[in-house]
């Protein structure tokens, strides 16, 4: 039988107390000390509201985990949770300062945002060096995680157009928020029940009139779009790329360049203008939109209004013909009709 442990805490004068597995108990006395409900606060506009309360926190098993962060499955208030923890490395001053900024920027983000296929904030806490985001706990895990344990190639195009059109939602209401990603790739979007998918970490987001150029930007260049991995002025279509490469993976279930480095695969995306390769199978309505998505020209990606006008039509016309992917033929050129508004007016 395994041993339990009690795990004895005082928070705001009340003693409360549970039993724990030893990695449990482990865990608890490591991050006690900076986890305690006196500490936990977020200084800022909206303090009372964002603050948890740390003495309603049990923190479970580490679930995933990032450069400067780990992710544990917890209980907040009765309610299972995910929980991530940033620490603060003490012999690097600036990455300790970049960290924190990260951190504020994110927990300002996620308090202001309400959307089905955007994570649900619940709660922050700060306490140097040790930060704490609390949001709903999804248990199908990442994109990425399903996707790498299907076959190559297998996901049903009924599927891959519902899960589509769930990121395009998020993200058309994340850019009607003026805020841009920055690293929308699958291991951030998570899947929820019937295989919803909601868009999650929002670390190095921002909002669109405070991004300015990617220097010292820090994402995951197999999915970066090649303006940002030049360390040029970006905008809300930089996302519209990497959906791109997302959607590449849903018809693939591949990992985008998986035969180069990340650096590699920068330089050949900058250099070359390298794009992972289309399987021959993939339905003209996909790689008509993917090859729009992650054009080297930002001004000639679509936004996800209409990304998601495009999808939705996919989805209608699914409905009605199951042969629809197999008929489909491309409208005219996008760019000719957007140069002739007039004459498209007039004709109609």
């Amino acid at each position: 039988m395994k041993n339990l442990y009690w795990f004895k805490q005082i928070s705001n004068n009340v003693r409360s107390e549970r039993r724990l597995s030893l990695g449990e108990y482990k865990r608890a006395i490591s991050w006690s000390k900076y986890l305690v409900s006196s500490g936990a606060e977020i200084k800022g506009e909206g303090e009372e509201e964002w603050s948890a309360d740390m003495s309603q926190l049990f923190i479970g098993n580490k679930f995933a985990s990032g450069r400067h962060s780990r992710i544990y499955r917890g209980i907040y208030k009765q309610r299972d949770v995910a929980i991530k923890l940033i620490s603060q490395p003490e012999e690097d001053a600036n990455l300790a300062n970049l960290l924190e900024k990260q951190f504020i920027s994110e927990v300002a983000l996620l308090f202001h945002l309400r959307h089905p296929n955007i994570i649900t904030f619940i709660a922050a806490c700060k306490k140097p060096p040790v930060f704490c985001i609390i949001t709903e706990y999804l248990a199908g895990g990442s994109l990425r995680k399903y996707l790498h344990q299907q076959e190559p190639y297998s996901v049903p195009l009924n599927l891959v157009l519902k899960l589509a059109l769930d990121i395009a939602r998020g993200m058309r209401y994340l850019h009607s928020e003026g805020i841009l990603h920055r690293d929308l790739k699958s291991e951030n979007l998570l899947l929820g029940e019937d295989m919803c998918v909601k868009v999650a970490d929002f670390g190095i987001s921002c909002l669109e009139s405070q991004c300015g150029s990617a220097k010292g930007f820090t994402g995951t260049y197999r999915w970066m779009a090649p303006e940002m991995i030049k360390e040029k002025h970006h905008t809300k279509k930089v996302d519209v790329y990497s959906f791109g490469i997302v959607l590449w993976e849903l018809l693939t279930a591949l990992t985008p360049f998986d035969n180069m480095t990340p650096e590699q695969a920068a330089f050949a995306v900058c250099q070359k203008n390298a794009r992972p390769p289309l399987p021959s199978s993939c339905p003209l309505a996909f790689s008509h939109l993917i090859n729009r998505c992650w054009s080297s020209n930002p001004e000639k990606r679509p936004h996800f209004n209409e990304i998601v006008s495009i999808l939705e039509r996919y989805a209608e016309s699914l409905e009605e013909d199951p042969e629809f992917f197999s008929t489909y033929k491309p409208s005219p050129d996008h760019a000719i009709l957007r140069c002739l508004p007039k004459c498209i007016a007039g004709h109609y």
